[in-house]
């Protein structure tokens, strides 16, 4: 009862809170509202402008160009080289929430090239190409696109991306005093500015679609002047743009702006008092500045008699009198920011063949008026479309209004597993087993590689290329590495031009990359293989057996129809598997690790004496015995025994030689740091491991037996004393590092079948 009566007091009070912050968000809302000036005078807004003529003179090449430089990059090493990444497109005012628009993953060629393009454009005044990106199908054209309009749509809402339009108030009656601008005397108190009117005291307000910069409303040679007086005071580089220095009123505008003047017996101030300065923002949703445009068989502006609407007939009749058309449409809506044609080669010819003079010109010409555009287009293409389109005999008067740019799959499987990691595995709800999603980035990259051509290179290069395998340019693209099997000058020859062999096809038609299984097939087939039936998680088996089901799909895909080269390239049977042992060693070294039969610190150990004793070696040093304290020579045993387990053949000279000459290399990049042994040689302790492991197989198999009976029945499990405790030591250690009970049932069953299955009885 007690509760009961208490009720509508808490009721009360929840209603209470309610009211208290809805007033505090509205109170926020007004405030925000004022420190934004969204709604300015002219003479204010002229104040704002000469306070930072440089940010609010831009035009949009300015604009976006500016916008890549206000998030900034960042210098990457690839293995390639180095590059600069611009982090606009990994989405930074996202923070950790998760969003519906996936970043960019990689391709920093491509945002290199549209930034450099950018500032070609600004230094320009205007942007007179089309960036068009085109790629096979599923490449991240339509990524890189969305990340440049949500960047923009951000800007936008900070200080520094501050955008401005205007538009034409007309007061009531009252307000005017029933003649203010159109002729009459001007009554004692009249407003300077009808900017700030309520909107009971409007009798009308028209928008300008165009969105004309404030100042096109100065006349030009008064505009020249203030322009170069103020570039002059905060020292500017360069000159004002040109678009800003030269640009006039839209022909509705000007109309209005005629009128005004007229009408006013010439009083410009007169006609300020009509010029209501107003803050917007880019919006996607709403398709101001960053308008995306599908294949479509219509000219992308348009216009309407806007003196035929009675909702307007509340204008002066002064403007009554005055035929204004509104200009409208994509060209139209992208003002200012970005118009993103997808699609573009989609369409017939004759439906973009006005892009030609709009690019060469700014302006496209429509039925009353011409209108002179201010946008930097952003177009994508498919690479079947592409190829048709070069080979139209228009091609060529088209070609100088593109700047092409290629986006072709990626080529490193660790980029590749990035992309997956972020798009694909926060949907599934299953548990996803370790290496999965790396089995399946992998196939996905062996598909795209193309056999290296030995015309491009010289001497002894040329003849390491043309023995290189797609599995040795998947490893050296994604970490780095040369082949084991090249001497120590091969490799670091190699090393030295793996951009060369990475950007060897860019300019051709059948470019690396340009074919294979896209990001959007690998999305099914993990789908796909995290629905079967036979596992209990997303295992990286049955990754592998829907690599298997694509062979029943070879008339779907033209990457499957190619014929196998040799040294493995186009043979997508092999490429499955490459990618299974790639996997088995992988988990093997997983179960290793877990056993605690061996542990890798202590190799690594070895390994960095083996170094000492080396680098003492070659110089004729003695070392001291750390035992004995005596001087003695570099120990002759280990470094037989070392090179012996890692499988140097051939004079130990040159292998001792070769490791000494790398540390110095590491050491030139990585000035007073000492060396790091896993990063220089990240394969040699993995050999002295897997050497040293040759003498622990039949123990290690029989742990991992005894842990698949465990698993596939617990309480029937034949364990006992320390055949348990290992079995749980290994069986805990895995769930740590991310295995579940289900992925270490299969991990250790496909081991066992695979590698152990002549000890396994």
């Amino acid at each position: 009862m007690a509760a009961l009566l208490e009720a509508p007091a808490g009721s009360e009070r929840r209603k209470q809170q309610v009211v208290r912050r809805l007033a505090a968000i509205a109170d926020d809302v007004q405030q925000g509202f004022s420190r934004s000036q969204r709604v300015l005078s002219m003479g204010e807004y002229l104040d704002l402008f000469a306070s930072h003529p440089v940010r609010h003179g831009r035009g949009a090449p300015q604009y976006v160009r500016d916008m890549f430089d206000y998030y900034g990059s960042d210098t990457v090493d690839r293995p390639w080289g180095q590059t600069t990444r611009y982090r606009l497109f990994d989405l930074p005012w996202r923070g950790d929430k998760d969003g519906d628009e996936p970043s960019l993953v990689a391709h920093e060629r491509l945002q290199v090239d549209i930034y450099r393009a950018l500032c070609n454009f600004a230094r320009e005044g205007r942007a007179n190409r089309l960036l068009l990106m085109h790629g096979p199908n599923g490449s991240a054209k339509s990524t890189a696109a969305a990340c440049m309009l949500s960047a923009l749509e951000n800007y936008s809402q900070q200080a520094e991306g501050s955008l401005y339009r205007f538009h034409w108030i007309f007061p009531s009656r009252k307000t005017s005093r029933g003649a203010i601008g159109f002729g009459g005397e001007v009554a004692a108190g009249d407003l300077d500015s009808y900017a700030h009117l309520d909107d009971a005291d409007i009798d009308s307000r028209l928008v300008i679609e165009l969105r004309d910069h404030p100042l096109f409303l100065l006349p030009i040679e008064p505009r020249q002047a203030l322009l170069d007086e103020l570039w002059a005071d905060v020292d500017a580089p360069g000159a004002p743009p040109e678009w800003l220095y030269n640009g006039e009123l839209s022909h509705k505008n000007k109309q209005i702006f005629e009128a005004l003047l007229a009408s006013s017996d010439g009083r410009l101030s007169d006609v300020f008092r009509h010029v209501q300065v107003e803050r917007y923002f880019i919006s996607r949703r709403y398709r101001v500045g960053a308008v995306t445009l599908g294949p479509q068989m219509t000219v992308d502006a348009d216009e309407r008699q806007v003196t035929a609407d009675r909702s307007l007939s509340a204008l002066p009749t002064s403007l009554q009198a005055t035929t204004l058309f509104e200009a409208h449409g994509e060209l139209i809506d992208a003002a200012g920011g970005v118009l993103e044609f997808s699609d573009l080669l989609k369409r017939p010819l004759d439906a973009f063949r006005y892009l030609q003079s709009t690019l060469e010109t700014g302006q496209v010409a429509l039925g009353q008026q011409t209108v002179f555009t201010n946008v930097v287009m952003l177009g994508s293409a498919n690479d079947i479309h592409m190829r048709a389109f070069r080979e139209h005999p228009e091609y060529a008067s088209f070609r100088g209004r593109l700047e092409l740019m290629p986006v072709p799959y990626l080529r490193s499987y660790i980029e590749e597993e990035e992309i997956y990691e972020r798009q694909i595995v926060p949907q599934l709800r299953n548990h996803v087993a370790p290496h999965a999603i790396r089995a399946a980035a992998e196939f996905a990259v062996l598909t795209r590689m193309r056999r290296p051509e030995q015309k491009h290179y010289d001497g002894k290069l040329a003849e390491i290329v043309k023995e290189l395998t797609a599995l040795e340019k998947l490893v050296l693209y994604a970490e780095g590495e040369p082949p084991t099997r090249l001497q120590n000058d091969e490799r670091k020859l190699l090393r030295a031009n793996i951009g060369g062999l990475y950007f060897e096809s860019t300019t051709e038609p059948d470019y690396e990359g340009s074919f294979g299984a896209s990001p959007r097939v690998m999305r099914v087939l993990l789908l796909d293989a995290a629905q079967s039936a036979d596992y209990q998680c997303l295992s990286p088996f049955a990754v592998l057996e829907q690599f298997a089901l694509l062979g029943q799909r070879v008339a779907e895909f033209e990457w499957l129809q190619l014929k196998p080269l040799s040294g493995g390239y186009h043979d997508y049977e092999a490429f499955a598997g490459i990618v299974r042992e790639r996997l088995l060693d992988r988990v093997e070294r997983d179960l290793r690790a877990a056993s605690g039969m061996i542990e890798h610190g202590r190799y690594g150990e070895l390994f960095a004496r083996y170094v000492l004793h080396v680098s003492a070696w070659l110089k004729g040093e003695s070392m001291r015995n750390e035992v004995t304290g005596k001087d003695e020579n570099a120990d002759e045993r280990l470094m037989a025994e070392v090179e012996g387990l890692l499988g140097i053949t051939g004079e130990a000279k040159d292998h001792r030689d070769m490791i000494i000459s790398m540390i110095a290399a590491w050491a030139i990049d990585h000035p007073s740091e000492m060396p790091r042994h896993d990063e220089i040689f990240p394969g040699h302790v993995e050999r002295l491991q897997n050497a040293a492991f040759g003498k622990l197989r039949e123990p290690f198999a029989a742990c991992l037996r005894e842990v698949v009976a465990h698993l596939r029945d617990e309480t029937a499990s034949p364990l006992g004393g320390d055949q348990k405790v290992d079995a749980e030591r290994m069986i805990a250690a895995l769930l740590e590092s991310g295995y579940e009970n289900a992925s270490i049932l299969d991990a250790a069953s496909h081991l066992l079948r695979e590698r152990y299955a002549d000890i396994v009885t």
